[in-house]
C-alpha cells in the first residue's frame, strides 16, 4: 500500500495543508485553489458537521486533488472518511482499535504520535509512517533530530505550529517526509474567500520542495 508520506512526496508538493471546513460550499474552490498553487495532497480535518460534505465534493470535483480526512479518532470516523472518498487517513494519536480500522480501511494511513514509546510500539506493529503531533509543543525540531539516530526507520510528517518559516528545518531533517500546515490558510482568506490569496500562499509553500 503506498503511504501518506509516498503520496505527498510523489506530489512533488512537501507541504499537506490541514484544511477546517466549515461550510461545504467552499470546498471545492478551497481544493482548486491549493491544487493551482502545488499543494495536491489535502487533509481535511473531521472537526465540523461540514467536514464529510467537503470530502465528498472535493473528491467527486477535483480529480487533481488527493483529498485525506485528518482528525480520525474512531473506527467509525475511518469508515465514513473512506465512504466519503478519503484516500488517506491521518489520526492525531493511536489506539490498537484506531490502528486496527484505519488497517482495514484499503487507504493509506498516518497514526500519530509525540513519544518515543509510541514510536517504537508503532515500529513493532510494523507502522514506518507517522504524523508527530503536536509538532512544535512536543519538543519540534530538536526532538525528531533527536529520534533519527536511535529509530532511524521512523518516517515523519510533523504537523501542529508549524510556519512558512519553521518549516525548511523540519523539512531539513532525514526522517521528515512532509510537513502538515495551516499558515497558507489565513482566517481572514477563508473567511473573504480569497481563493487568490490562498493560491498563492500554496504557491509559496509549495515552493519549499525546491530547498530539499
Amino acid at each position: 500500500m503506498t503511504s501518506v508520506l509516498d503520496l505527498a512526496c510523489a506530489a512533488s508538493a512537501p507541504v499537506v495543508p490541514v484544511v477546517v471546513i466549515e461550510d461545504a460550499a467552499d470546498a471545492v474552490p478551497l481544493a482548486r485553489a491549493l491544487v493551482a498553487g502545488g499543494l495536491p495532497a489535502i487533509e481535511v480535518t473531521l472537526r465540523t458537521p461540514a467536514a464529510l460534505d467537503a470530502i465528498r465534493a472535493v473528491a467527486a470535483e477535483v480529480p487533481e486533488a488527493v483529498v485525506g480526512a485528518g482528525t480520525v479518532v474512531s473506527a467509525a470516523g475511518v469508515a465514513s472518511a473512506v465512504d466519503a472518498g478519503a484516500r488517506f487517513l491521518v489520526s492525531p494519536g493511536w489506539t490498537d482499535g484506531l490502528l486496527d480500522a484505519m488497517r482495514g480501511s484499503g487507504v493509506p494511513f498516518l497514526p500519530g504520535v509525540s513519544t518515543t514509546s509510541e514510536v517504537v510500539a508503532l515500529l513493532e506493529r510494523g507502522v514506518t509512517d507517522m504524523k508527530f503531533f503536536p509538532a512544535e509543543a512536543a519538543g519540534g525540531v530538536p526532538y525528531l533530530k533527536s529520534l533519527a539516530g536511535p529509530l532511524p526507520h521512523a518516517r515523519f510528517c510533523p504537523t501542529g505550529g508549524i510556519s512558512l518559516a519553521s518549516a525548511p528545518s523540519y523539512l531539513a531533517l532525514p526522517n521528515v517526509s512532509c510537513v502538515g500546515g495551516t499558515w497558507m490558510l489565513p482566517a481572514p482568506a477563508l473567511e473573504a474567500r480569497d481563493w487568490d490569496r490562498v493560491e498563492a500562499l500554496a504557491r509559496e509553500a509549495s515552493a519549499l520542495a525546491a530547498t530539499r
